[in-house]
């Protein structure tokens, strides 16, 4: 079997591990008031690659350890990053209509419903995260909260949607600070709360977030150039919306050439990073260049 095909295996395995506990935890869609479950249903089980609940398993699974019984923290990442998207296409931000391949949430259930949606999803991803795992030391779990929590606070993600919206200048600094915050700090969190909750000695978790740095660089540079290169029906979302809205992207500010130059430099830096660990099942490296060279 090529490398190629043992990760699309992979990610097609760990996918439907990510689906099934996330369908086991959210509240049915017929729980009063149903309209906010049926909604957090369509929103979250509507397609989506699951990269960072699977980065924590591949995380976890490289440093020795069975993602099992740590499938429901893990999940919770696809919550917090469904919970995003949700509120990036409202009409106060994105104001976009497609997502997924199908209609955004608020254009189905409404606006109103979809800024609910969001807070819903983001609450429900907390409690996952905080309910207790057997066999993990509970000050360990706490650390791995926090770690996830701090990516998505006003000095991570939410920081980086704030200065994409409102960018203070149009500099390769304030890019930089746009991209690792608003996508980079949530990918990091997702490889480094694998590496807590499956026991990573302190030489691993470095690894893991020079890994986890350089990835999500590297992914929203590669957004970038997806917007200006592929069709909405490739993407599944509205293409163009970064040059239609005048957004500071890579491409805009660099070339699209040297935009690419830098995903392949940040890609050898996500794989030296991942060689350091040597677990017995280790694909961190393969989804670093699946991040890379996807198109869509």
């Amino acid at each position: 079997m090529t490398i190629m095909a043992s990760l699309e295996q992979y990610l097609k395995s760990r996918r439907a591990l990510v689906d099934a506990t996330i369908e086991a935890n959210l509240p049915p869609p017929d729980t009063l008031p149903a309209v906010i479950h049926e909604a957090m249903h369509y929103a979250v089980l509507g397609g989506g690659k699951r990269i960072r609940p699977i980065l924590a398993i591949a995380a976890a699974e490289a440093c020795g350890a069975d993602p099992k019984p740590l499938m429901k923290p893990f999940a919770a990442l696809e919550l917090i990053h469904t919970y995003s998207l949700v509120h990036d296409d409202l009409p106060a931000l994105d104001n976009d209509d497609l997502r997924r391949g199908r209609k955004t949430t608020h254009v189905v259930f409404g606006e109103a419903m979809g800024i609910l949606t969001g807070d819903a999803l983001l609450t429900e991803a907390f409690s996952w995260l905080a309910a207790p795992i057997e066999g993990v030391d509970a000050s360990r779990q706490l650390r791995a909260i926090a770690e996830v929590a701090r990516a998505v606070d006003s000095t991570g993600m939410i920081g980086g949607q704030v200065a994409d919206i409102a960018p203070t200048s149009n500099d390769l600094e304030q890019l930089q600070f746009i991209h690792r915050n608003k996508t980079g700090k949530l990918l990091t969190a997702s490889v480094v709360l694998g590496g807590l909750l499956a026991g990573a000695n302190n030489g691993q978790l470095a690894a893991l977030r020079g890994y986890g740095e350089a990835t999500g660089l590297a992914f929203q540079i590669v957004d970038d150039l997806l917007d200006i290169e592929e069709s909405a029906a490739t993407l599944g979302k509205t293409a163009g919306k970064d040059v239609e809205q005048g957004k500071l992207t890579y491409p805009a500010l660099l070339g699209a050439e040297a935009a690419r130059a830098e995903a392949a430099r940040l890609l050898a830096a996500a794989v030296s990073n991942a060689d350091i660990i040597s677990g017995p099942v280790n694909y961190l490296a393969a989804i670093a260049r699946y991040i890379c060279e996807r198109r869509s």
